[in-house]
């Protein structure tokens, strides 16, 4: 039946439309559209998730590459800052004794060179404490002293070789304590009497503080030559620490910097090639005053026969551990110490050159005018490396033992 015969049947307010060609057209070309735009719209959407999957992937891939990245890098950041193990000194496979020893309570060992004269004959027993990057070998007081003024007072002087320096065992736990101990202990060992005296340079200066603190009673007098300042001591008024550090060369402030707020990478810092290392370790002649360039041929004779000796161990448990004793956070003030003679039965001194490009002159002075039991020595024209001048070290022997000025 043909649509125009339907609608004879059908009323005219019926529901019912039967839809004409036209419509019919319409409606087929209407769902033809739609499912173009369904297919078109299902392709889209299936583009969509693949590129956020892509996405996702891509993603996931950058932040384990990042991950890896960052392990890495902190892996080889740690052991860059672990020193290795120091070379072991002694037999059976380790480095050659060359000096005698004497076995301490711990068990380390610590070795000594005796100059002078004989013990048993002394008048004058001295303990030597060198200074930093140096070894028992280079006893100023000892090696550039008058023989003739040695002799004549009867002058015995022993040097040691501060824990991991030369032939002595390095000790982990060091601390300013136990070095007075060690050298407490290698008195008693050498049998020197209740009562001794000390002499420290540079950095071995600085030790002497621990001995005036720790063990005051062994003492009969000391002396300071150029003792390293930590620039971190609570009492240094830190207007005038500040000024002085200062002046310091850039590199050795980043250094020492390092060495006090973070002990942890000295070792790292000073063997990286990215920034300079500390000026002493590199040995630059930046830090010799116009006297120290003078002197030169001086304290540098007869060196390279143990000059190998000085950093055999390894650098960490010589230079490194001393650069975080000596600018670290102490356990006492050297300004809070109180006179270790009070009756006058002994003496202390602190010799200090003008022109010492390494230990400020103003800390020097400002230290003494706090400690006036301290007898306080200034050289004008002198740099670090004074007591190796002609006479000097006669001076600081007949100042300790004679009480001369």
């Amino acid at each position: 039946m043909n649509p125009r015969a339907l609608r004879l049947y059908l009323p005219q307010n019926s529901y019912f439309q039967y839809p004409t060609n036209n419509k019919i057209n319409q409606s087929m070309a209407s769902a033809e559209v739609k499912g173009k735009i369904s297919a078109a719209s299902a392709r889209s959407h299936t583009r969509k998730s693949k590129s956020k999957s892509n996405s996702s992937s891509s993603s996931g891939m950058f932040m384990k590459l990042l991950l890896v990245f960052f392990t890495a890098f902190f892996a080889w950041a740690y052991l860059a800052a672990c020193p290795p193990a120091p070379k072991k000194v002694g037999p059976p496979d380790g480095l050659p004794i060359t000096t005698p020893r004497i076995k301490l309570r711990d068990g380390r060992y610590l070795s000594y060179k005796e100059y002078g004269v004989p013990k048993e004959s002394a008048n004058y027993k001295i303990i030597y404490a060198h200074g930093f990057d140096s070894v028992k070998h280079y006893a100023v007081i000892a090696t550039t002293a008058s023989p003739a003024l040695i002799q004549d007072l009867g002058i015995y002087i022993v040097s040691f070789d501060r824990p991991g320096y030369g032939e002595s065992d390095p000790d982990p736990k060091r601390t300013l304590k136990s070095l007075a101990l060690d050298t407490e202990e290698l008195a008693d060992q050498l049998e020197l009497g209740s009562k001794f005296y000390v002499v420290g340079f540079s950095m071995g200066g600085q030790v002497i503080w621990s001995y005036l603190k720790y063990i005051p009673h062994r003492l009969a007098g000391a002396a300071l030559i150029a003792p390293v300042v930590n620039y971190w001591w609570p009492n240094l008024p830190s207007n005038l620490s500040q000024q002085e550090f200062s002046k310091q060369f850039l590199q050795d402030q980043w250094c020492l910097r390092v060495a006090h707020h973070y002990p942890s990478l000295t070792y790292w810092w000073n063997t990286q090639k990215w920034f300079p290392i500390l000026t002493v370790i590199a040995h630059s002649p930046d830090i010799l005053s116009r006297q120290d360039r003078e002197l030169v041929p001086v304290f540098t004779a007869g060196r390279a026969a143990v000059e190998g000796q000085v950093r055999q161990q390894g650098e960490y448990e010589s230079l490194h551990r001393d650069l975080n004793i000596g600018f670290g956070t102490w356990e006492f003030d050297p300004m809070d110490i109180e006179n270790p003679f009070p009756e006058n039965k002994g003496s202390v001194h602190i010799w200090q050159g003008d022109e010492d490009i390494l230990v400020p002159m103003a800390l020097q002075r400002y230290i003494a005018q706090q400690l006036p039991w301290i007898k306080y020595h200034e050289l004008a024209g002198a740099g670090h490396m004074f007591p190796y001048a002609k006479g000097n070290s006669d001076a600081i022997l007949k100042a300790l033992l004679l009480g001369n000025s």
